[in-house]
């Protein structure tokens, strides 16, 4: 792993990865509140003081906290601060809601506006601080990384609508609709062979079709490599886009190169510490390699973010298949449960509640469960549906096969047999 780290590191130095580019400097002013609400007044200190926290784990960026009670200082801090990033957080009966701002202090110009809003009946204290700072951050993050790489396609253009219908077509898990976004793809693929956005929306249709067995077994290798290409080539063109390291990210774990998945992905997070689908990535990671108590602190970490909100199924899927391989069964349970309210089209997240509800002794429920995930995933077997075990480790094999053992006992076919 130490000498894949290495590797990677030596790739991103080649590629520009590390550079002499001038750091922004953020100053991040106190929030305001209801002053005639003493909740309002600590939640909005407690919460800057996270956000800061976050902010100061971003790789590229210099930040300037200016004191809360020394006026001057303050404002000479200003003077020196590139971007002010500015908040006020408000209550209602429904939500608590943090509008936040990212001004250019020169101009007075807004680069960034982001509205956070949780709801109201939320008990949990840390919970709520968590959510609204990760909120923030996590769209501090995404806008501070698309001004350092200098994104200014305009959405009228012809590569950028494709991708969008190329990845609305991605999201439709059918074999007729992935010819379609291939067929798109490669055509902008073939006018424009620099775009980093093709690339990279082709390597992530690529990955897409090998997970759902789409290409012929003698294609697949062939796909991945020229996903990894793509990804690569994307990488030495922006090496410090959070979207390319995102999707490089993801595709290593996908594809079981673990050694290097590890780097990409924890490179992801130095970017934007709040993205849950890279800690998502990371613990799937760990898991794989039989780091299950590690695995599941990245799938809580990634719960208590809570963003991208899009992908809060999948960590809570990971919760899940981690507590369940700790024989933490009945946590299992909640954890996947949890998953299906958010996506509820999941077979392989019903096959793990199976397995949960047969180690509970509740046999019926878990035949139903079982049930629902083989008409989500017709033609699925103890094969298929398990995850691809090249380069893991025994300790994770052994678990996978337990729980492998009890699909087959419930009634999920051996590998295409009865």
């Amino acid at each position: 792993m130490l000498a894949a780290g290495a590797a990677f590191t030596a790739f991103l130095l080649l590629s520009g990865g590390v550079s002499d580019r001038t750091e922004p400097a953020l100053a991040v002013v106190p929030f305001t509140f209801n002053e005639n609400d003493p909740q309002s007044a600590a939640l909005a200190h407690e919460v800057a003081g996270e956000l800061i926290g976050g902010l100061s784990r971003i790789d590229g960026i210099r930040l300037v906290a200016p004191p809360e009670d020394d006026k001057k200082s303050t404002s000479q801090n200003m003077r020196v601060a590139s971007l002010l990033v500015e908040g006020a957080l408000q209550r209602d009966p429904q939500a608590w809601t943090l509008q936040l701002r990212l001004t250019n202090p020169a101009t007075h110009e807004i680069q960034s506006v982001a509205d956070i809003a949780i709801d109201a009946r939320t008990a949990d204290a840390r919970h709520l601080r968590s959510r609204l700072a990760a909120g923030a951050g996590y769209a501090l993050a995404l806008r501070l990384n698309t001004l350092e790489n200098g994104d200014v396609t305009p959405q009228s253009d012809p590569a950028r609508i494709a991708i969008q219908q190329a990845v609305a077509s991605i999201n439709q898990t059918t074999r007729e609709r992935f010819a379609t976004a291939r067929a798109i793809l490669e055509k902008y693929r073939a006018d424009e062979p620099d775009n980093v956005d093709v690339q990279v929306a082709l390597a992530a249709l690529h990955l897409r079709a090998i997970q759902m067995s789409w290409y012929p077994p003698a294609e697949e290798s062939k796909a991945e490599n020229d996903a990894r290409a793509l990804l690569e080539a994307a990488v030495r063109a922006m090496p410090n886009s959070a979207p390319v390291l995102g999707a490089y990210c993801r595709f290593l774990t996908a594809t079981n190169q673990f050694s290097d998945s590890l780097v990409a992905c924890a490179r992801t997070l130095a970017i934007n510490p709040w993205d849950g689908t890279a800690l998502f990535q990371l613990g799937l990671t760990q898991l794989q390699l039989g780091r299950f108590d590690d695995a599941l602190a990245s799938f809580l970490k990634a719960d208590s973010f809570g963003t991208p909100e899009v992908s809060r199924w999948t960590w809570l899927l990971g919760a899940g298949f981690a507590s369940l391989i700790l024989e933490r069964n009945e946590e299992a349970a909640q954890w996947l449960l949890r998953s299906l309210e958010v996506t509820p089209a999941s077979g392989r997240t019903y096959m793990l509640l199976a397995v949960a509800y047969q180690r509970l002794g509740r046999q019926d429920e878990a035949k139903e469960a079982l049930r629902k995930g083989m008409a989500l995933r017709p033609g699925s077997t103890t094969l298929n549906i398990a995850l691809p075990t090249r380069n893991a480790s025994e300790t994770y094999l052994r678990a996978a096969r337990e729980i492998s053992e009890t699909l087959a006992k419930l009634g999920l076919p051996r590998d295409g047999k009865p």
